[in-house]
């Protein structure tokens, strides 16, 4: 599988895109749509519902730390995404009961105007927790990614700098050399300080010509110049052979109802030419990740009938990494909102997960405004 780390010009760039363009590895699901599937046994507790102001809740993670559930999320005024969008956290030591929300970082200013603010993850070592965001101003400039170091999970230390131009889909990742991986929407910083505070080196499949920074508003750009379908808000997986599948949205007008994938057979340090999968998707970010079994699985939105109604929320298992033939369908309830915004919509939005004494727990947005955790146990082999 060839893999490419370009720094060449935009020129060379479109020959190699060209003459080592390669197939999908044969990623695919079997999703044709939720009648016939079965339900899994769920338990639920919503962590944040609004009532009179902070109604955008979006881009969630939940993590597990010294006895304590703890959740992240973006929230903002009513809009996605509009300044003044903070991050908050709510810690529950039983999975029912959540505190009130905190905030764990605001925005600060540029030019009389606040910043937005993003979550983005999490990352532990030893007794310390890290808690990751993006920042950048009101036109999308100036991305910077943050993180912020706890001891017991609700206290939390002042901003530290991870010199990276990047705004994070999912927190650093472990590859199976102890390497961290940030998943971007066409970026990927890694790095092998097991702390996950410094020395973050950005890589992408794009050369290096075509961006400077990425966030929501730069995946679209350098696709164009590639020929490609905007992609973005990718989430990965390793398997056996080493080789790490970051797999990607297709969205806006690139949108044909299937997710796309890049490869990497270095650890992280170069990416292949990113190629269409068999694996249907609604148009949303995902979440990929092992269970203790070794299987693969995936949570996330693959019904294409409905673009961007984001239901069912779906939990799929493969025994290989390529082939995710046990569907599963974890919810398809209806929230009702209740405040309209920018852009919220979306009945399970932006799934994380976590794996944790038998359950799978995932932590998802309701319509962009409410934020929900759901656990099931992890269904048997058979």
């Amino acid at each position: 599988m060839p893999v490419y780390k370009f720094k060449c010009s935009v020129a060379i760039t479109l020959i190699f895109f060209t003459a080592h363009a390669i197939k999908s590895q044969g990623i695919q699901n079997n999703y044709t749509g939720e009648k016939g599937l079965p339900h899994l046994v769920i338990e639920r507790s919503m962590i944040y519902s609004p009532d009179t102001n902070w109604f955008y809740s979006h881009h969630p993670s939940i993590t597990y730390f010294k006895k304590k559930f703890i959740a992240v999320w973006s929230n903002g005024y009513k809009d996605e995404d509009n300044p003044g969008q903070r991050v908050v956290f709510s810690v529950s030591k039983d999975f029912f009961h959540w505190s009130k929300i905190k905030a764990l970082a605001i925005p600060s200013v540029y030019q009389d105007t606040q910043n937005v603010l993003t979550a983005a993850g999490f990352h532990q070592y030893h007794d310390t927790l890290v808690a990751y965001y993006g920042e950048y101003t009101k036109d999308k400039k100036q991305t910077h990614l943050w993180a912020k170091i706890s001891t017991d999970g609700e206290h939390w230390g002042s901003p530290i700098d991870m010199h990276v131009p990047v705004n994070p889909n999912h927190g650093p990742q472990k590859t199976k050399s102890g390497r961290l991986i940030i998943s971007g929407n066409f970026t990927f910083p890694y790095t092998d300080d097991k702390k996950g505070l410094s020395g973050w080196k950005m890589t992408s499949f794009y050369p290096d010509s075509l961006y400077k920074e990425d966030n929501p508003d730069t995946y679209e750009a350098p696709s164009k110049v590639l020929g490609l379908p905007p992609l973005c808000e990718g989430a990965f997986y390793q398997t056996d052979d080493g080789i790490i599948h970051m797999l990607l949205r297709a969205t806006d007008d690139g949108w044909k109802g299937r997710l796309w994938v890049t490869e990497s057979n270095d650890d992280g340090e170069h990416w292949s030419i990113p190629t269409e999968t068999g694996f249907s998707d609604n148009d949303c970010k995902f979440h990929f990740g092992r269970l203790p079994d070794k299987r693969f699985y995936y949570v996330g939105l693959p019904d294409t009938l409905h673009r961007s109604e984001r239901n069912p929320l779906v939990f799929a298992i493969s025994q290989d990494g390529k082939f995710f033939n046990k569907q599963y369908i974890i919810a398809n309830d209806v929230y009702k909102i209740k405040k309209d915004g920018l852009w919220k919509d979306g009945q399970y939005g932006y799934p994380h997960t976590m794996i944790l004494n038998g359950y799978v727990y995932v932590i998802v947005s309701r319509l962009k405004e409410s934020m929900e955790v759901i656990r099931f146990k992890i269904p048997p082999k058979k």
